[in-house]
């Protein structure tokens, strides 16, 4: 199941604004350091202001690629940014594990709203085409918008999926590196 949804998000992107240099030296991007880089479109992204397109599936699935991008290179921030014994002095590994803990719970709780409020509005578009199509069965325009929809909710509904294994990914990476310089909230 992990290979198959790996394949649908694709291969990790370096966010948009990120200079040359910092791609080249292969910079970590916390959460304050993507803004600092000029990607204020990710973090935009990372918490839509309500101005989610439900409406075309290609889109939802763009933006949630895009909200990604932080669980996509975990293990790359994890190995710039979280030092082995030999470095363990030159960097504050309990400030690092932390700030990267806000951004993954941030980014996962971000978009769990975003697949979650979809699904809804796409519910209730096919809850009210369902009503119509009971209204006039002759309609073969209402019968084929409503198999759309549905479809679309289907997809909608299989990208919860998808979320749960990249969180279980990125927790489990996050847990690997972080639990001995980070302890999260026990109420978390």
């Amino acid at each position: 199941m992990e290979t198959s949804a790996r394949s649908r998000l694709g291969s990790p992107r370096i966010p948009c604004g990120l200079s040359s240099v910092q791609a080249a030296t292969r910079t970590p991007l916390l959460r304050g350091d993507w803004l600092a880089a000029g990607a204020s479109r990710v973090s935009n992204m990372a918490a839509p202001s309500g101005g989610v397109n439900c409406e075309e599936f290609a889109e939802f699935q763009e933006l949630l690629k895009v909200m990604r991008t932080i669980d996509d290179r975990i293990v790359h921030e994890l190995n710039t940014t979280v030092p082995t014994a030999s470095f363990a002095g030159k960097i504050d590994a309990s400030q690092t594990c932390k700030q990267l803990y806000e951004s993954l719970r941030e980014a996962h709780a971000s978009r769990d709203r975003v697949i979650k409020n979809c699904i809804a509005q796409t519910s209730s578009v096919v809850k009210h085409l369902r009503e119509e199509r009971e209204k006039n069965l002759d309609d073969l325009t209402l019968l084929k918008q409503l198999r759309k929809e549905q479809t679309k909710l289907k997809w909608m509904q299989s990208e919860l999926n998808v979320e749960e294994v990249v969180n279980d990914r990125s927790w489990k990476v996050f847990n690997e590196r972080c639990r001995i310089h980070f302890k999260p909230p026990k109420n978390e």
